[in-house]
C-alpha cells in the first residue's frame, strides 16, 4: 500500500529540531524502526520523521491502522494526546496543544448541541417517526471527554502551572508570528514572550527582528511600565490620606498659636498693671 503524506497533518505538530532529528536517525540506524507507523486508511498520522528516515536508508517498518478515527478531528485529538504525553515536548508546545484540544472539543460540543436541538425539534413534530438510531454524538468519546473549559483543566492536561497556561494563552492570541517563533526556538522565555505580546504588533516584529536581546529588553520595559503605576498608586493614596491630617494639624497649630498670643497679651496686660500698682505703692511709701 502506498502511504499518503498529508502536509497539514505533518505540520500539525512542531517538527523536530535538527539535533533531535539527528538523534532519531542514529537510533533507527542502530536499532531499526521498532514502533509501528499509525495510519488512517492510507494517510500517515504518526511517524512522519521515522517514515522519512526509513525511506532514506531503506529500513523496514510496520504500519497499524487506527480504526477509531472517523473524522479529522479524531485524528487531531489523538495526535495531541500522544504528544502531550511525550517528555520531549516543550512547555510552550504542550500549552499550545492543550489550547488546540480545547478549541476542537468546544467546536465539537457546539455542533453536537446543535444536532441534538435539531433532532429534538424534529422528534416533536406531529409527523415525526419513532426514535431511531442513537444520534452520532451519543457514543462520541471526545464529546464525553472533559471540555478543558477552565484554566485549571488546561494546566492539568498540559502538565503546566495555571500562570504558565495564562501566559501561553496570551501568546497564542496576541503574539506576532516572529515572537511565537522566538519562544519556540528558545530565544526568549514564555514569560518574556507573554509580556512582548501585549505590545502593538509592529513593535513586536521590530523587537523580534532585532534579536533575542532586544526582545528581552522589550519584555523588561513592559514589566516596568506595568509595575510603576501599581507602586505609585499607594504613594498617591498615602499623600491624599495624609494631606487632610496635615491640614488639621496646621489648623490646630494655628489655633494654638492664637491662644498663646492671646495669653501673652493677657499676661502683658497683667504685667503692666502690676508695674503700675508697684509704682503706686512706691510713691505712697515715699510720701509717708
Amino acid at each position: 500500500m502506498d502511504i499518503v503524506i498529508n502536509e497539514s497533518l505533518k505540520a500539525y505538530i512542531d517538527p523536530l529540531t535538527p539535533d533531535e532529528h539527528e538523534a532519531l536517525e542514529a537510533s533507527l540506524l542502530a536499532e531499526g524502526c521498532r514502533d509501528a507507523l499509525i495510519l488512517w486508511g492510507d494517510v500517515l498520522v504518526d511517524g512522519h520523521n521515522r517514515y522519512g528516515i526509513c525511506k532514506k536508508h531503506g529500513l523496514p517498518f510496520q504500519t497499524v491502522q487506527n480504526k477509531r478515527f472517523k473524522t479529522l478531528d479524531d485524528v487531531h485529538l489523538w495526535m495531541i494526546d500522544q504528544h502531550l504525553g511525550r517528555r520531549s515536548v516543550s512547555d510552550f508546545q504542550r500549552g499550545v496543544l492543550a489550547l488546540r484540544k480545547r478549541e476542537i472539543l468546544s467546536e465539537r460540543r457546539a455542533r453536537a448541541e446543535a444536532e441534538r436541538a435539531a433532532e429534538a425539534e424534529a422528534a416533536a413534530a406531529p409527523d415525526a417517526d419513532a426514535a431511531g438510531d442513537a444520534p452520532p454524538w451519543a457514543d462520541d468519546a471526545a464529546f464525553q471527554a472533559p471540555a478543558l473549559d477552565s484554566r485549571q483543566a488546561l494546566a492539568k492536561a498540559a502538565r503546566l502551572s495555571n500562570s504558565q497556561v495564562g501566559m501561553i494563552e496570551t501568546i497564542h492570541k496576541q503574539a506576532a508570528p516572529e515572537v511565537v517563533a522566538a519562544v519556540k526556538s528558545g530565544a526568549i522565555s514564555i514569560n518574556a514572550a507573554a509580556a512582548v505580546a501585549t505590545l502593538p504588533e509592529d513593535e513586536q516584529r521590530a523587537a523580534a527582528l532585532a534579536g533575542g536581546a532586544e526582545l528581552k529588553q522589550a519584555a523588561k520595559r513592559v514589566r516596568e511600565s506595568k509595575r510603576k503605576p501599581r507602586e505609585a498608586k499607594p504613594q498617591v493614596e498615602v499623600e491624599e490620606e495624609a494631606a487632610p491630617a496635615r491640614f488639621v494639624a496646621n489648623a490646630d497649630e494655628s489655633e494654638e498659636l492664637q491662644a498663646l498670643r492671646k495669653r501673652v497679651a493677657e499676661l502683658s496686660e497683667e504685667n503692666e498693671a502690676l508695674k503700675l500698682e508697684i509704682a503706686g505703692l512706691r510713691a505712697a511709701l515715699g510720701r509717708d
